[in-house]
């Protein structure tokens, strides 16, 4: 059983940047395939970003070169930088781990 908890939404400008993180609970974060998807009203959930434990990530072509995927197994944590927000970034950010277990998700939204 992994528990995950997800923290660092907010309410940011268009262009600004936020961070999110994704506390894991359990001995096997490191070896686990972690992802970061979203769901915007309406709209089906997507995935964003994923790392595997090696290190490679792979993304959404509408977050490559604005969002980063990264994490630190030390601290059984993977975050998710992004950077260049849009409005259309706006949607419920929800952590995932082996395609099995997911957080409770943080509200991300880009206004002016």
């Amino acid at each position: 059983q992994v528990h995950l908890v997800e923290s660092g939404g907010g309410l940011v400008q268009p262009g600004g940047s936020l961070r999110l993180s994704c506390i894991a609970s359990g001995s096997v974060f490191s070896m686990l395939v972690m992802g970061w998807y979203r769901q915007a009203p309406g709209k089906q959930r997507e995935l964003v970003a994923i790392i595997i434990s090696g290190g490679r990530t792979n993304y959404a072509d509408s977050v490559k070169g604005r969002f980063t995927i990264s994490r630190d197994n030390a601290k059984n944590t993977v975050y998710l930088q992004m950077n260049s927000l849009k409005p259309e970034d706006t949607a419920v950010y929800t952590c995932g781990a082996g395609g099995k277990y997911w957080g409770q998700g943080t509200q991300v939204t880009v206004s002016s």
